[in-house]
């Protein structure tokens, strides 16, 4: 037998001894019997363990070894070998489950690899056969092409998987039109950890006689219990769905099955539900005075037959745009045959609800409905940090009374109980959610770091329970039981009934194998919180982590799981993340990064600390684009951790070739401009055997051509052009005022790409700026923070600093031209020098001060017109670093002013500074333009002008696609009179 309370792991990489596996041998053991059962991969190294400690949940279990079986055959055989030991098993989709049932000890079944096809698709019969590894958003854009849709869409719709909504009888903002997922579901082929192999529906004649005999009977004697004790609201996902089974509901075993955890059988087919997707949607957002008006509001709407009604209060969405004046609103969506006819039905909705209402807005368009959706969508994440008086970025929040669901007309009641409720403890949070169906999501700024925190999370989890039930509600509405509210069924269920829930889980899984801890029998929801093995004092880092209040653990803790950086395709202008969908392994996701830098800190999996090859081995394809920087919800900056993990991981040691030729770049450079070695260098990588014996020493790929350096630097340039008198002899800024600027002559523009300082120089003067260049060399220290070089990366910028002085104290405005080195100046740089540093003052005013070249003409000169470019088209992309960091409104709105017409795309260029040339990384950086950047160059109108600001994207341009881009200043300058 299994221990049904097994719930932790050895240090020699197995389950407690309770789960069947103890020993070093053992665990090897069942590796190489898995090996020979199974088709799919099968690993057991700490990396592979490590990455599936967690899910988007407070817990954290250690598997023994993760198998991603290939077909239903492989789970078959896993579980048999399995079974054959007594080791638990956990099935797990996209690990995004908020309620810890997709972590487990034993072995972990992943179905994201394999898993993932939709075996057929029937627009007559409404219905997809689908495996459960199928990405929820790839089954809509599938059934999209007969005007179909599933129903359920929770906010992870672009990475969360069918398997994991069955078995979390996910829901999602449009279930008050299309129900849950157990509303969805028809069939499903299951294995039972016994080796069964079956398919529900419903009726029980299709069982094994084990089975159906044993459910017949436990209906049979429990009618009354079954037919009286479950609530009825739309909501109610907690505990077993035993009601599916009674004779009166057609014992609908697929139904009862939805939402079990994955601890009744394992999933490895199901036929779902299609519904007919509305030709035009339009969203009509009404505005209310607080949260408790609009709870109010949300079930008066329902008559209206609306596909959404999702609530929000101002305390989740400050400083969000296109909102309605109000203080708390509704997002209610309708649909309807034609634009026109849904637009009519979102102002008559909002005519009914005038009364109610401080003001409403009505979007019909795509563009503006995505817009305000991804606040919703993104709500899961930014809840996490709360917005608190004297806190600049927040507190930290967390799950566990995610979804808690009462009838719809009690919402408002509900909700003001729970606000008291979390007054009288202290606690803080930010209610939002499916407001239509009584559901509301919340994270809560819980203290699970220390013993007394952890007794009042408990205390107050068996308050807010008792208050649930008192609403008539159920503990999940959504997201499960798992191992964070199961404990807690009791209350609402009563003792009996959740015996019965035990009986039904032992029918399924008599030798308790399948996710033990979850549902039935559980853990105590303070077990195995995944806080509880990470340092308890701040771990010596060298960057400030000034959103983390210096604490680099804080700074890891910010990844909460949501996995927005595992959507596979790239939307809009959003980059994060590159690696990932170049290679669609967990580790090279954002996520799967900090996943393994948190059990670097916890050091039982990971054990080598900052020297850990596993960490490293992940962080080498972190392309430090800083998309997760403004993609991800929380804001987890793996840029800056890779440079911190680097510079500990190579500290006192030598480092790869590629740090010391590209990591000091700006001082070869300028040593080769000092030598005026331009011509000389340039003929000797053009000589074949020459450039193959140089690209190996200093550790780039023998793929790429080394770039041209130009045989006059920029600043060479600006001397010559000031000794001639075409400027004002200005050898340096002090006392200079009024409308001047500070170009800042970076290295890419300096060195390799000239002509694009001269650009700025010449459109900057027409636009009636004085332009004023350092009168020595300053860096931003870009190449030295990226490789990881974090104290001569320190030094070089007090240095640039000390040149900087004067121009700081004059109050000028620095442009940068270079996106990743102006992106460098404004975050990098005061991040890196910290708080404690004698020039922190100073790294945080050249911050403040430095603007794109956009954004210098639009503050510093707004009434120039930049000359006309006809309406030229336009084609290229948006640096990652200006997406993420600097944001790209200014240029978007000069280029529109000169004519330029269209849209840049997404993505990342995967040159990406040093990461494109090293060795090892050209099929990643190639996969990466291959996303975007490449097919809009090569389908873009001949005559359009292809766009680049940064260098890395422009020599990306030239080596792959043969095309010359250029940045902004250039297209522009050429123009001018």
């Amino acid at each position: 037998m299994v221990d049904h309370e097994a719930g932790g792991a050895d240090k020699a990489g197995g389950v407690n001894k309770a789960g069947g596996v103890n020993k070093a041998e053992e665990a090897r053991e069942l590796e190489r019997a898995l090996r020979r059962a199974v088709r799919g991969e099968v690993s057991f190294d700490a990396a592979s363990r490590a990455l599936m400690t967690m899910d988007a949940s407070n817990y954290r279990r250690v598997p023994a070894g993760v198998v991603a079986p290939y077909d239903a055959d492989d789970v078959a055989a896993a579980l048999a070998v399995c079974r054959e030991r007594a080791v638990p098993v956990v099935a797990r989709g996209g690990g995004t489950s908020i309620a810890g049932q997709a972590t487990g000890v034993g072995v972990v079944l992943d179905f994201t690899r394999h898993m993932r096809s939709i075996v057929s698709l029937d627009p007559d019969a409404r219905t997809a056969v689908v495996q459960p590894g199928v990405i929820l958003d790839d089954l809509r854009a599938a059934a999209g092409a007969y005007g179909l849709t599933f129903g359920p869409d929770p906010s992870t719709h672009s990475r969360c998987t069918l398997g994991g909504m069955i078995g979390n009888n996910s829901c999602g903002s449009h279930s008050v039109a299309w129900g849950t997922t157990a509303d969805n579901v028809r069939e499903l082929d299951v294995v039972t950890y016994g080796g069964e192999r079956l398919r529900a529906g419903r009726g029980l004649d299709g069982l094994p006689p084990r089975l159906r005999e044993g459910l017949r009977a436990l209906v049979d004697a429990n009618l009354a219990p079954l037919r009286t004790g479950f609530p009825e609201l739309p909501r109610r996902i907690s505990g077993y769905a035993l009601d599916a089974l009674l004779p009166e509901k057609g014992a609908d075993v697929a139904r009862a099955l939805t939402g079990s955890e994955g601890t009744l059988g394992v999933l490895t087919e199901a036929t779902v539900r299609l519904v007919d997707a509305p030709a035009a949607r339009a969203l009509t957002v009404l505005g209310y005075p607080d949260e408790s008006a609009a709870a109010e509001a949300a079930h008066t709407l329902l008559p209206h037959g609306p596909l959404t009604v999702e609530g929000m209060a101002a305390d989740l969405v400050a400083g969000a745009t296109g909102l309605p004046k109000g203080g708390a609103w509704l997002f209610v969506e309708v649909g309807g045959e034609t634009p026109d006819e849904a637009r009519a039905r979102a102002e008559a909705l909002a005519r009914a609800a005038a009364d109610a209402t401080t003001d409403h807005t009505v979007v019909a368009d795509p563009a503006g409905q995505r817009a305000l959706w991804r606040i919703r969508e993104d709500a899961s994440g930014t809840a996490t940090r709360l917005r608190l008086p004297g806190r600049a970025d927040g507190s930290e929040a967390w799950p566990g009374w995610e979804d808690c669901a009462v009838p719809p007309a009690r919402l408002g009641a509900y909700l003001r109980d729970f606000r008291a409720l979390m007054g009288r403890y202290g606690l803080r949070g930010t209610p939002y959610g499916h407001f239509g169906d009584g559901c509301i999501h919340v994270r809560i700024d819980f203290d699970l770091l220390t013993d007394a925190g952890i007794r009042v999370f408990r205390a107050f989890s068996t308050d807010l329970a008792d208050l649930v039930v008192a609403h008539g509600g159920s503990l999940s509405g959504e997201h499960g039981d798992g191992l964070a509210r199961a404990e807690l069924l009791p209350k609402m269920y009563g003792d009996d009934m959740v015996r019965l829930f035990s009986r039904f889980k032992d029918l399924w899984d008599p030798a308790g194998g399948l996710n033990p801890g979850a549902l039935a029998r559980p853990q105590r929801m303070e077990e195995n919180l995944r806080f509880a093995v990470l340092p308890s004092r701040p771990v010596d880092v060298e960057f400030g982590y000034p959103h983390d209040n210096g604490d680099f653990s804080a700074a890891v803790r910010r990844c909460v799981g949501v996995a927005k950086c595992r959507d596979e395709s790239v939307s809009g202008a959003s980059v994060m993340c590159p690696s990932y969908r170049a290679t669609g392994e967990e580790q090279h996701s954002t996520r799967g990064r900090a996943r393994l830098l948190h059990e670097m800190l916890a050091g039982e999996v990971v054990r080598d600390g900052w020297r850990s090859e596993e960490v490293h081995g992940a962080l080498d394809l972190c392309l430090s684009c800083k998309g997760c920087r403004s993609d991800c919800p929380v804001g987890v900056d793996m840029a800056t951790y890779k440079a911190e993990f680097l510079h500990h991981h190579y500290e006192g040691r030598v480092r790869p070739a590629a740090h010391y030729s590209m990591g000091w770049l700006p001082l070869w450079l300028r040593a080769g401009a000092a030598l005026r070695a331009a011509p000389v260098l340039n003929g000797l990588s053009g000589v074949a055997p020459l450039a193959a014996l140089a690209k190996r020493a200093g550790g780039i790929a023998p793929e790429r051509d080394i770039p041209e350096l130009a045989p006059e630097p920029f600043t060479r340039w600006w001397r010559r052009r000031v000794r001639r008198g075409d400027v004002g002899a200005v050898r340096g800024v002090r006392g200079v005022r009024g409308r001047t600027v500070v170009l800042w002559p970076d290295t890419f523009t300096n060195y390799l790409s000239p002509s694009v300082g001269r650009s700025a120089v010449a459109v900057l003067e027409a636009a009636g700026l004085r332009v004023v260049v350092p009168p020595k060399p300053v860096c931003c220290g870009l190449t030295w923070v990226s490789t990881g070089q974090l104290d001569r990366a320190r030094s070089v910028m007090r240095r640039t600093l000390d040149v900087m002085a004067p121009a700081l104290d004059a109050g000028l405005p620095v442009v940068g031209l270079e996106p990743s080195c102006t992106a460098a100046l404004r975050t990098d740089l005061p991040e890196l020098l910290g708080p404690a540093d004698p020039q922190a003052a100073q790294a945080a005013r050249l911050a403040d001060a430095v603007t794109t070249f956009a954004q210098a003409l639009e503050d510093h000169a707004p009434d120039w017109q930049p000359p006309k470019a006809d309406d030229r088209p336009v084609v290229g992309q948006t640096h990652c670093h200006q997406h993420a960091v600097l944001g790209d409104a200014a240029e978007r709105r000069l280029r529109a002013r000169a004519g330029l017409t269209g849209e840049l795309s997404g993505g990342c260029c995967g040159l990406a500074g040093n990461f494109g040339f090293e060795q090892g990384h050209y099929d990643v950086s190639v996969a990466c333009a291959e996303e975007q950047l490449l097919p809009s160059v090569r389908a873009a109108d001949p005559a359009a002008e292809v766009l680049a600001d940064g260098f890395s994207c422009r020599t990306q341009l030239e080596q792959l696609a043969g095309r010359r881009a250029r940045h902004l200043a250039e297209v522009l300058a050429e123009r001018l009179p």
